[in-house]
């Protein structure tokens, strides 16, 4: 936290940091709702959607409510849904889950396949119409605040620093915004929001994490059926990691094609990224890539902490909306719509504030406007089912959410009630000497690839003579705590090829490659000394997807 020093100041009435979907849905509900109000966005990557990534199929109720006529205005929206089945797979077999059997919960009448990327861009056009500034390429780093003070707004990250920090020629310092209102809409594991649950105190259980893997195919004609949905448990993933894959047939032949490992598991030699490459080469998932093309690769975390992990969503001078909350209903692996039904009530609060002529304070209904849309009684329903599979691993839990959701649909109400997932993701990794290791097939280059092939689609533009935004606060831990103690995991369970355990005169050494990063966060939850912190690096710098 930091105050405005010497910097420029420019102020606004509400600042948004993020132009993901809750952040642009906040932004058009308060120029629908307040038109002369001043609503500037900020967003860090180089061009709106270039940092989304999601599966996705999306429940329109959130645009529904947001833009009513989103189809008449051309939203980039691919098929509707035609098809939806869940799969559980062995090394071998594929085993179809009867449709009468899925809850209703984990059902969606109308559902779409998009690029949240694509449909990002189309909001942001859409509030940029409305009078909306937003503001690409520039990275919100710290908070602009005054002692123990309420949320002033932001300080924006210098331009032109070398690696060692100095200033290079063409250097630019950041500049402070300061809002009368700030709202935080970073995604999962964004780092101011990381900062303010901590210093508010608004954290409740710890958030559960999940690392999304996703890769576009094109795919021969034949094996296109646009609007077709499967979604996979079981391989590659053991029974005791809780993950699942999914395979979506979008527009124009293209499969979206991902693998959702959550960050809870405990094998420290398990690799999200190579578990994923085991996956396509099941032979149902194989067969459908027969004759495709690979053209896009990216990761993120994904919040799946649920009910019991939603922090207190309103600080002194602001709130937290979208992912930065942790809206995920993980058994419908949806957070789209309640990423813009956040931005909707956090609007709605915000709005009825600023008309009262109030700045810089505590909205008290900010997190009950926010949860009245819907969220609420969505979550709740499902609450049960994190600490389930938790609990029981893949088969045993999957079979008790099932049931669960069941008694929840037929009597109004489930007979559990969960309320703790308990540890944080990091605490659950093993010791190396508990676990027998594993080893992983080189890739063939044809269905399975290296990292440094797939961040290569990724589209990554870092200047490598820049402040590494990977911070440790500890350089000794990883080679001296980490690699006695658990391998040292981070070449593991990051998948672009950030770290690297390296070997220098005989003794080894840890090497970051921070120009590699795709900003997925990983390595800010997984690390088990919690050594590693993820920080903006210089605004446009990152992954700049097509399409994802």
């Amino acid at each position: 936290m930091a105050d405005a020093g010497n910097r420029e100041t420019l102020s606004t009435d509400v600042l948004i940091v993020g132009a993901g979907p809750a952040g642009l849905a906040a932004a058009i509900r308060l120029k629908q709702r307040h038109p002369d109000i001043a609503v500037t966005v900020v967003e860090k990557s180089a061009e709106v959607g270039g940092h989304i990534l999601s599966g996705a199929v999306m429940d329109p109720v959130g645009l529904d409510a947001l833009i009513p006529d989103w189809r008449l205005k051309g939203a980039p929206v691919g098929p509707d849904v035609t098809r939806d089945s869940y799969h559980y797979l062995t090394a071998r077999g594929d085993f179809a889950i009867p449709h009468a059997l899925v809850p209703p919960q984990m059902r969606t009448r109308g559902a779409v396949i998009v690029s949240l990327g694509r449909l990002v861009q189309w909001l942001g056009e859409q509030a940029a119409a409305m009078g909306v500034d937003i503001f690409p390429m520039t990275a919100a780093v710290d908070v602009l605040r005054q002692g123990s003070g309420p949320v002033r707004g932001v300080i924006t990250g210098d331009l032109g620093r070398d690696r060692e920090g100095r200033p290079k020629p063409g250097f630019a310092q950041g500049i402070a915004l300061e809002a009368r209102y700030t709202l935080i809409a970073e995604g999962a594991r964004g780092s101011l929001a990381k900062r303010l649950i901590a210093d508010f105190g608004l954290g409740r259980e710890p958030q559960k994490y999940g690392l999304g893997i996703k890769e576009i195919w094109e795919l021969p004609a034949d094996r296109h059926h646009p609007g077709q949905v499967d979604h996979y448990l079981g391989f590659p993933l053991d029974n005791r990691t809780a993950g699942g894959g999914f395979a979506y047939h979008a527009e124009d032949r293209k499969l979206y094609l991902g693998l959702v490992t959550y960050l809870d598991y405990r094998d420290p030699t398990l690799s999200p990224f190579d578990e994923f490459q085991r996956f396509k080469t099941h032979p149902s998932v194989a067969r459908l890539l027969e004759g495709a093309t690979r053209i896009g690769y990216g990761a993120r975390a994904v919040t799946a902490g649920g009910w019991q992990s939603i922090p207190t969503l309103a600080f002194p001078g602001g709130g937290l909306i979208g992912c930065s909350a942790g809206f995920m209903n993980a058994p419908r692996l949806k957070a789209i719509h309640n990423a813009i039904l956040s931005g909707i009530g956090a609007a709605d609060a915000i709005g009825a504030a600023l008309a009262k002529g109030r700045s810089h304070d505590l909205v008290a209904d900010f997190g009950r406007s926010v949860m009245r849309t819907g969220i609420a009684r969505e979550l709740q329903g499902v609450a049960n089912a994190k600490p389930l599979w938790s609990r029981l691993g893949t088969v045993l839990g999957s079979l008790a959410i099932g049931a669960d959701l069941w008694a929840a649909a037929i009597f109004g109400r489930s007979p559990l009630n969960l309320r703790s997932h308990g540890r944080a993701d990091f605490e659950h990794l093993a010791r190396r000497s508990e676990v027998s290791g594993r080893r992983y097939e080189r890739p063939d280059g044809t269905l399975t690839f290296d990292r440094a092939s797939s961040v290569f689609l990724a589209n990554l533009a870092h200047d490598e003579n820049q402040p590494v935004h990977l911070q440790l606060a500890d350089p000794d831990i990883p080679v001296h705590e980490n690699l006695p103690l658990y391998g040292e995991p981070a070449p593991l369970y990051c998948p672009a090829g950030v770290y690297e355990l390296a070997e220098e005169n005989g003794a080894p050494v840890f090497r970051i490659h921070a120009a590699n990063c795709v900003h997925c966060k990983a390595c800010d939850i997984k690390d088990p000394a919690q050594n590693i912190t993820w920080v903006p690096p210089e605004g446009g710098s990152g992954p700049n997807y097509s399409g994802m």
